[in-house]
C-alpha cells in the first residue's frame, strides 16, 4: 500500500468536492489501486465543507515545507495568488494538480519551467471539460494520430443558455437570469457568456492536440450576448441549432483558433449535447471521428478529474511534461495562425434600403447569397462559403448588421 499525503489549496465548490470524494471513495481506491490518499493540509479563506482545525494550514509555507506532502491540489482559481503559490510548491519539489484554466492558458511556460526546476509534475485534467478525460485521451490514447480538428462545447453555462433558447424559446436576458438563479451562471457572467472561459480551455486543448503552444492572443473570441430569439427561431426553421463552439483546426503548419456561436445541423452529434453538459468532437487521421461527452462542471464531476490526476501522479516514476519545442515561452515560428478562415455565414439585416445595400456590398466582393429569409421586417442572408475578412469588410461597408453568425 502506498500512502500519499496531499494538500488542497482552495476549499470552495470543487475543493470541497475533492475532500468529499476522498472521504466517499478513499477505501475503495485503497483496496483497488493500493493507494491510500490522506488530506494532510488545506489552505483557504472560506470552506464549503467541514474540515478539522488540525488540517487547516496557517500559510502556504506550512505546506511547502512539509516533507510528508508530495502532491498539492490547487483549486483557488484566478491568476494571483494562485500562480505564486503553485510556483512555490513546484520549486519545492511537490507535484501540483490544478483545474485553473485561466492560469494555465496564460502562464503555462512559466509553470512548466518551475516544475522542471523542482523535478515535480504538473497535471491539469480538470482544467478542460470537467469530468471528461479529454486531456489524458489526447496525451496518451491518440499518439498514433494526427489530430486535425477540434470542435468543442466546453462551457456549461453557455450551453445551458443556448439549449434553453433553442428548445424552449425566450431571449438571452431572461434565460441568463434563469441560469443565474439555478447557479449555472455567476452574478458576473462575463467569463462564460463572452467566451473567455472557452478561450482558455481551447488554448490548453489545442496546444496538446497540435503539439505546439497556442496562446490565447491567437484565438478569435466572440460570446453569445448578441444571439437573439429572432435569430434562433429563423435558424430552427432551417433545421439547425446554435452552440458556442471552441474550434481548432490544423492543416500542415496553418492553424485556426476561434470561439464563437456556431450554427450546426441538428443531425450533428454536438447538437445532441444539452443543458450544462460538455462534449469534445475530434477528427483524427487514423481514429477518424471521436466524441467525448460528460459533465463539464460541478463539485464531484470536476473532483473526479482532479483525483484522477492525483492518482496518476502518484503512480508515475517520473513527471511527464508537455511535448512542445516552444514550451519555454516562444511561439513556434513555423506555425502560421489563420485569421481568414472560410465558412458559411448567417447575416440578419434590416429590410428595404438596408437590405439592398447589404446585398450590393456582398456582390461587390463576389460573395454569393444562397438563401434569403424574411424575418418580420428584417432579412436573413445565408451564405454557403466566404472568407472571414471579406465578410467583415462587407459588413463594415454596410454600416453594420443586426446579427452575424458563422455556420459549421
Amino acid at each position: 500500500m502506498k500512502n500519499v499525503k496531499i494538500a488542497i489549496m482552495g476549499m470552495g465548490t470543487v475543493g470541497g468536492g475533492v475532500y468529499r470524494l476522498i472521504e466517499m471513495e478513499g477505501e475503495r481506491i485503497a483496496r483497488e489501486q493500493s493507494i491510500c490518499l490522506e488530506v494532510k493540509k488545506t489552505l483557504a479563506l472560506a470552506y464549503s465543507v467541514e474540515v478539522p482545525e488540525s488540517v487547516k494550514a496557517a500559510n502556504v509555507q506550512e505546506i511547502a515545507e512539509d516533507p510528508e506532502i508530495s502532491i498539492v491540489v490547487e483549486l483557488m482559481g484566478g491568476m494571483e495568488p494562485a500562480k505564486t503559490f503553485i510556483k512555490t510548491m513546484l520549486e519545492a519539489g511537490k507535484t501540483v494538480v490544478s483545474a485553473n484554466k485561466q492560469l494555465i492558458a496564460n502562464a503555462w511556460p512559466e509553470l512548466e519551467a518551475a516544475a522542471k526546476k523542482g523535478g515535480a509534475g504538473f497535471y491539469f485534467e480538470a482544467s478542460v471539460g470537467g469530468a471528461i478525460p479529454i486531456i489524458r485521451t489526447v496525451n496518451t490514447s491518440l499518439q498514433a494520430n494526427t489530430i486535425q480538428s477540434i470542435e468543442a462545447i466546453i462551457n456549461g453555462t453557455t450551453n445551458f443558455i443556448m439549449t434553453k433558447m433553442c428548445d424552449e424559446g425566450g431571449d438571452f436576458a431572461e434565460v441568463l437570469k434563469e441560469a443565474q438563479d439555478l447557479g449555472y451562471a455567476e452574478a458576473d457572467p462575463t467569463a462564460d457568456v463572452d467566451g473567455f472561459d472557452a478561450m482558455y480551455k481551447l488554448s490548453i486543448l489545442s496546444s496538446l492536440a497540435f503539439c505546439s503552444r497556442m496562446p490565447i492572443d491567437k484565438i478569435y473570441r466572440e460570446g453569445i450576448r448578441n444571439v437573439s430569439k429572432k435569430d434562433i427561431d429563423c435558424i430552427k426553421s432551417m433545421g439547425k441549432e446554435v452552440k458556442l463552439l471552441a474550434i481548432g483546426k490544423k492543416d500542415g503548419n496553418k492553424v485556426q483558433l476561434r470561439v464563437h456561436p456556431t450554427i450546426i445541423p441538428k443531425e450533428h452529434m454536438l447538437a445532441t449535447v444539452k443543458g450544462s453538459f460538455n462534449a469534445v468532437f475530434l477528427k483524427c487521421s487514423m481514429a477518424d471521428d471521436l466524441m467525448l461527452y460528460g459533465r463539464g462542471a460541478g463539485d464531484l464531476p470536476t473532483a473526479s478529474a482532479v483525483v484522477s490526476d492525483v492518482l496518476n501522479a502518484a503512480t508515475q516514476e517520473a513527471p511527464a511534461y508537455a511535448r512542445f519545442k516552444n514550451v519555454e515561452g516562444e511561439v513556434d515560428p513555423e506555425i502560421c495562425f489563420d485569421d481568414n478562415w472560410q465558412t458559411g455565414y448567417y447575416l440578419r439585416v434590416q429590410g428595404g434600403d438596408a437590405a439592398q445595400k447589404a446585398k450590393a456590398a456582398l456582390e461587390k466582393r463576389g460573395i454569393q447569397i444562397a438563401q434569403e429569409i424574411a424575418l418580420d421586417g428584417d432579412l436573413a442572408l445565408i451564405i454557403d462559403q466566404a472568407h472571414e475578412q471579406e465578410i467583415q469588410a462587407a459588413v463594415q461597408e454596410m454600416g453594420g448588421v443586426a446579427s452575424l453568425l458563422r455556420m459549421q
